[in-house]
């Protein structure tokens, strides 16, 4: 199950209480205090977790609680720590804060561990507070307590490359053609109900991460249909492959579609309209004699007419074109290097 969402309660640990006590040795006052100090409350700490791709178990478990730190006691013993939290997150995390709408941390890479609440400080045992007038003190300090909100995670898809495109146009089947993914696939509209990631394995074992984002369709930047919904997971990608049925088969002419994907962009903003776009003109198995495929890419503007790629997740011809102008656009390189 893919769950891009969840709300969990963060509390970390409070700290434990100081300790009154004395000691009873002859000639000291009372004994002379030795009451130790409390243990610090449990932090509660997120990691990202390259091997996670979901927020599913947060759904079901959405108490995060630090350990209580102990309490001193006396012969100036101090008393245990809280145990920390340690939670694991996907990479693309965005942590925030629901009462203030403030976000908090985003988990970026793995294994890095960033601190979200911070325990409690133990109080001070009663020998912290003996003075040359008062040497039998009987104050101590209680635990501080620790920190507790409420927080909203939402994961955004991490990816090198975003696809768009209208339901049918074939995503699904490109992603199965460039990498080891195995999507859902048929010829019905919104086969792809979450985003699938595919690894595109280059030659000289570097990789390209592709994302399938579910169909976009007219009117998806306000809510219809099921792009709305993981639209926010192309915000992350360093380019977006735009992916068109150019065949005379298609529910919506190619030059239509093409309009239609650039206009949702643009209105749902987040600067995905200024993100570099390649085209992926699919089906080419379904034009022989190329028409439909000029038409459309005549119906360009210069700037995306060259662009375009000509494709068949089916027959994969184009796919090392394809491949290989992802690789020179994702990593800045000339198309002769």
């Amino acid at each position: 199950m893919f769950i891009d969402s969840a709300t969990v309660i963060i509390k970390s640990g409070r700290g434990g209480n100081g300790c009154m006590s004395f000691r009873r040795e002859k000639y000291i006052p009372r004994g002379g205090p030795d009451g130790g100090d409390g243990g610090s409350g449990g932090d509660v700490i997120f990691i990202g977790d390259a091997g996670m791709n979901s927020l599913v178990r947060f759904r079901y478990s959405p108490r995060l609680f630090a350990g209580k730190g102990k309490h001193g006691s006396g012969n100036n013993r101090t008393g245990r720590n809280g145990k920390n939290l340690t939670v694991k997150l996907p990479c693309g995390t965005i942590v925030r804060n629901v009462d203030t709408g403030e976000i908090i941390c985003e988990i970026t890479e793995p294994g890095i561990p960033v601190t979200v609440a911070l325990g409690g400080r133990g109080g001070k045992g009663n020998q912290h507070f003996a003075t040359s007038t008062n040497k039998a003190p009987r104050h101590f300090q209680p635990g501080a307590q620790g920190v507790e909100f409420s927080a909203a995670l939402e994961l955004k898809v991490m990816a090198d490359v975003g696809l768009v495109g209208l339901p049918n146009a074939g995503k699904s089947s490109l992603v199965a053609a460039v990498s080891k993914a195995a999507p859902k696939i048929a010829d019905y509209p919104f086969t792809t109900l979450n985003p699938v990631v595919g690894v595109i394995e280059l030659s000289d074992y570097r990789t390209i991460i592709m994302a399938d984002i579910p169909g976009i369709i007219e009117g998806a930047s306000s809510g219809r249909g099921l792009g709305i919904k993981f639209l926010k997971h192309v915000e992350r990608t360093k380019i977006l492959l735009f992916v068109i049925d150019i065949s005379s088969f298609a529910d919506v002419p190619a030059h239509k579609a093409f309009n239609i994907l650039l206009e949702e962009l643009k209105n749902f903003g987040h600067g995905l309209k200024e993100k570099e776009i390649l085209i992926a003109a699919n089906k080419t198995d379904l034009d022989p004699d190329r028409k439909s495929l000029n038409d459309f890419i005549s119906s360009l503007n210069r700037e995306f007419a060259k662009n375009v790629y000509a494709v068949s997740a089916v027959t994969t011809e184009g796919i090392d074109r394809l491949i290989s102008a992802l690789d020179n656009t994702v990593n800045k390189k000339e198309p002769d290097e």
